[in-house]
């Protein structure tokens, strides 16, 4: 009898999120799969912990009444911590994110809670996969969910190198063009703040977004949506070294400044 991979399974957009009961209805009979998500929403958190108050972690009676679910009081990447360190028996074999309800294409990778979780594991050699379906107010999570079990096979048959990960981009279309492996775009939401008066007289704002376009490489996932497709992008974050810097700048950095001070 085969042995089944053990996937953790988290998110940023909450427990009780459609994407995150897609990628489960997914990856459940494949897999021996445990929940582990925040109890509301956290997208745009990053990799972001709490240091500040205690973190709550709760039993959750899921679906199928045999899964173990459990919601946590913080952040994806605390999701990840408390799995790894207190609720799961061993190391899961792969952590799977999502499914985003809007996309990570791009630099939006940085604020995003989907992949901050996957982040935190991969810098414990934990492997992992993001998922996100890009359209934010009409997301077909079915679409997305309908590639997840066939990447997961792909990573646990085929491992990334130590601290790298998977990020996954689908369209939010009915057919695919395909799956392409891509690579990471430029462009991004960014900030178009609305100015208001509060009634007591002081100004405030809400953090609205906009997108910035950038001249894009035909390989990267912000065009290879564009054109239908699905991507997957490898992401390493072992070594953030400039190594072209490093190696230029060494010696003349080091002669103005490995001075006594």
């Amino acid at each position: 009898m085969t042995t089944k991979p053990k996937i953790l399974i988290i998110n940023d957009d909450g427990i009780m999120a459609p994407g995150l009961k897609h990628l489960w209805q997914a990856l459940v009979d494949a897999a021996d799969v445990t929940i582990v998500a925040p109890q509301v929403e956290q997208s745009g958190v990053g990799l972001s912990i709490t240091l500040r108050e205690p973190i709550h972690i709760q039993k959750v009676e899921w679906i199928d009444k045999k899964t173990p679910a459990w919601s946590v009081k913080g952040t994806p990447a605390d999701c990840v911590r408390m799995a790894l360190g207190t609720i799961l028996n061993g190391r899961p074999d792969l952590i799977v994110s999502g499914i985003n309800r809007g996309s990570n294409s791009g630099r939006n990778i940085y604020y995003s809670g989907t992949v901050g979780g996957i982040i935190d594991g991969a810098l414990r050699n934990v492997p992992g996969i993001a998922f996100s379906s890009v359209d934010f107010h009409h997301p077909l999570y079915e679409t997305a969910a309908g590639i997840a079990l066939d990447l997961v096979n792909h990573l646990l048959e085929h491992p990334l190198p130590p601290g790298t990960f998977l990020n996954v981009n689908v369209p939010s279309v009915t057919n695919l063009r395909g799956i392409q492996m891509a690579t990471q775009g430029m462009g991004f939401w960014g900030e178009d703040l609305e100015g208001r008066v509060h009634p007591e007289g002081h100004p405030y704002y809400w953090m609205g977004g906009r997108w910035h376009e950038h001249e894009e490489h035909p390989t990267s996932d912000v065009s290879l949506l564009k054109e239908g497709f699905a991507t997957a992008v490898p992401i390493h974050v072992h070594n953030m070294t400039h190594f072209d810097s490093y190696h230029n700048r060494k010696e003349q950095f080091d002669t103005l400044f490995s001075k006594p001070i």
